[in-house]
């Protein structure tokens, strides 16, 4: 494989092709907004200085990955000599079943075709296509240049031969993949989710603030990060569309998305990328603070 298509320029979609371009492939960068990727070429080049600052990696790799990556607002074009598409659209299963149906038009016939969805069923992704065999899921972790696991999600006509091929690449990236059967969630969703939606409920329940959670999960559990605060970085509206695929996939209550954590989805409060979830990022993601909405209950 050399040459690879990312579809998204989101937080997801420009990590994928840091990464990728870091590690020497030819990267076309999609997005149907131009203005979207402008801004994550600069944030790719904003990550790749702090790697530089570090000693990771060198000025002349820095330039090298900028050199790799080029930009794209058609699809058609942008996959027409890609060995290897990934998608990192928004989490909506029209959009990507859309998407797909588009690739398996416009990309060449043996090219294989990867989605990063974090819970929607490949198998459903895939029969839209008529390249099944061809279609399976790497679930990339956020921040992808540092996160070390793929989640490779095989689906019912997924081949041998196209996971093979993936668990490879993904090792060439200096990733970890581990290969998982597609069901709602995968593995790391079908987890974490359930999780961070109790740690909801907890709050919504009164039984402790935002901060207490938090703080119990991080000294008590040994976890980098509260799981408030995750939710706030993976954005609540992204935890919403998981719970509801688990809930709808399964058919069972203990999915169900906490009320709380609709009610700011559908005021807007999305964790970091809107400025404001259970935590309050108007000073900056160091300077954050226990959102005013939350405060009365620490």
């Amino acid at each position: 494989m050399k040459t690879i298509a990312v579809i998204g320029s989101g937080t997801m979609g420009n990590g994928i092709a840091h990464t990728f371009a870091q590690f020497g492939y030819a990267v076309n960068l999609i997005d149907v907004n131009a203005d979207a990727l402008k801004k994550a070429i600069e944030t790719i080049g904003k990550n790749l200085d702090r790697q530089v600052a570090k000693g990771t990696i060198t000025d002349a790799d820095k330039e090298m990955t900028l050199a790799n990556l080029s930009t794209f607002t058609d699809l058609k074009t942008a996959v027409a000599n890609a060995d290897l598409v990934v998608e990192a659209a928004t989490e909506n299963t029209a959009l990507k079943l859309k998407i797909f149906k588009d690739l398996d038009e416009f990309a060449k016939p043996d090219a294989i075709l990867a989605s990063n969805t974090s819970s929607i069923s490949i198998t459903q992704i895939a029969a839209v296509t008529k390249r099944g065999d061809k279609v399976i899921g790497m679930h990339f972790m956020n921040p992808v240049p540092i996160m070390k696991l793929v989640e490779v999600i095989r689906g019912y006509a997924t081949s041998d031969t196209t996971t093979n091929l993936v668990m490879d690449l993904s090792n060439k990236l200096d990733k970890v993949p581990v290969e998982v059967n597609d069901y709602p969630g995968f593995v790391a969703n079908r987890i974490l989710m359930p999780m961070i939606n109790e740690a909801i409920y907890s709050l919504y329940e009164g039984v402790a603030g935002v901060y207490e959670i938090d703080t119990v999960m991080k000294l008590g559990m040994a976890h980098p990060m509260g799981p408030l605060q995750l939710a706030d970085f993976i954005g609540l509206d992204v935890c919403l569309a998981i719970l509801n695929v688990l809930h709808q996939g399964f058919g069972n209550p203990k999915y169900a998305p906490c009320p709380l954590l609709v009610n700011m989805v559908t005021a807007g409060k999305k964790g970091v990328k809107s400025g404001e979830g259970f935590y309050d990022y108007s000073n900056g993601i160091k300077e954050a603070k226990v959102a005013p909405k939350f405060a009365k209950l620490v």
